[in-house]
């Protein structure tokens, strides 16, 4: 959510920054709500501290033997008004309140404006790797090597399903072992949360009310509906709402495993065939709370934490900084980690760092307590997927093949496998 006070300062400003995201936002409404919100409150406050005066003369009147029944109708008459402008203002608040949820994020001041075309390749690790064969496309591996079954996903679940199966499943609980043990390493807190959130978690992550069709319901009944996860980002920023942190206690660092689930609209074209686009897919997920003044450092340890885990594994990819429009809306700043698909010849996105500022905390109404001034302050919360395993395994096993049909098993991953350096072809 973004400060009122912003919006009243400078309007414009803040118009022009939203066009680098470009949209246009038009602020009129929300400004004239907020005057009226802020006048209709003056009323309610005026109303009420002449009906507390005078109903505080009432028993030294009654004492001095005078009529007080004119000053009780009076005052029934004033309680009657003061209900009607408590009406008028919980309706004029709901409404400003509603408009300012409805507000994307800031972008950071030093983003490009537009949208993908402005993207920029900040740096590539590695080299695409080299074939002197006919490399398979991840569909045709995992067919041959029997790691996936499409067919009877789609037969369970429709379009955007897969089932891993044997060696298959095998490598995918290997990745996010890799990646479990990678976090637990680094001093982050595991969580494992309820896939099943209320709404308040999805306005509270500014998924929501903008973004409600993409979420799949379990129970909407408005303010307590209930969905399922899209991201463990929407349970980790929503853990701490409402509560007052001590700055000594941050940063705070948590990482979760869940599936995901999304109702992406895809047309499932060729490059997102396969596992590059699903409905359900599994994630890592690292996320922080900390200080305005921490918030910079916790960025960019989140970017080397991802970077070193495909590292980690020897593939391909680089990192690339959002412009301020494929930011998601919720977001000031956002890098992709991108990894390398060899039969597409294309960069696919296997992580999004980013940083919400404060725009999620006040959102969920998180803070913490300033140790000098003594004041209460929001804190800034920020994500990174450590990894999504779906376009991983994707990249692993094409950027892995063998001319026999093999595919190399990373070093970092083969504890897990039993050992095993290879998966080989059914013979």
């Amino acid at each position: 959510m973004i400060n009122i006070d912003l919006i009243r300062k400078n309007p414009q400003e803040l118009v022009e920054r939203y066009k680098k995201r470009e949209k246009d936002i038009d602020l009129t409404e929300i400004l004239e709500l907020d005057k009226k919100r802020r006048a209709t409150q003056q009323k309610v406050d005026e109303k009420k501290a002449e009906r507390n005066t005078v109903s505080g003369q009432v028993p030294v009147l009654k004492k001095q033997g005078k009529d007080v029944a004119p000053i009780i109708a009076e005052m029934k008459a004033l309680g009657e008004e003061i209900a009607v402008l408590d009406k008028q203002l919980g309706e004029i608040s709901d409404r400003l309140n509603y408009l300012l949820m409805c507000l994307p994020n800031l972008p950071d001041d030093d983003l490009l404006a537009g949208g993908k075309e402005n993207n920029k390749p900040i740096k590539v690790f590695g080299e695409q790797p080299k074939f002197d064969f006919t490399p398979k496309n991840h569909i045709e591996l995992c067919k041959d090597l029997d790691l996936i079954d499409y067919e009877r996903g789609t037969k369970l679940a429709g379009n955007g399903a897969w089932i891993y199966k044997g060696e298959g499943a095998r490598l995918e609980w290997a990745l996010l072992n890799y990646f479990i043990e990678n976090h637990l390493n680094d001093g982050y807190q595991f969580i494992l949360p309820p896939h099943m959130l209320s709404y308040a978690c999805g306005l509270g992550a500014g998924q929501f009310p903008k973004f409600e069709d993409e979420v799949y319901w379990i129970d909407k009944k408005g303010q307590d509906s209930k969905f399922i996860l899209p991201t463990a980002e929407t349970a980790l920023v929503n853990m701490h709402a409402g509560e007052i942190f001590a700055e000594n206690e941050l940063p705070k660092k948590y990482f979760a495993y869940t599936p995901c689930y999304r109702r992406e609209a895809g047309s499932y074209r060729a490059e997102e065939r396969g596992m590059i686009r699903g409905h359900q897919f599994n994630k890592v997920e690292m996320v922080q709370y900390c200080t305005p003044a921490q918030n910079k450092q916790a960025f960019e340890e989140l970017v080397e934490k991802a970077c070193k885990l495909v590292e980690g594994l020897g593939l391909h990819f680089r990192l690339e900084k959002l412009a301020a429009g494929d930011c998601s809306d919720s977001m000031a700043r956002t890098y992709d980690i991108e990894i390398w698909i060899p039969s597409m010849q294309i960069y696919k996105e296997v992580s999004s760092v980013s940083t919400a500022n404060d725009y999620q905390a006040r959102r969920n109404n998180t803070k913490y307590r300033d140790a000098k001034t003594g004041k209460t302050e929001y804190v800034c919360t920020l994500n990174g997927s450590g990894l999504a395993t779906s376009r991983v395994f994707v990249a692993l096993i094409e950027q892995c093949q063998n001319a026999d049909g093999s595919i190399t098993i990373p070093v970092a991953l083969r504890k897990y496998m039993g050992g095993q350096e290879k998966i080989m072809p059914k013979k």
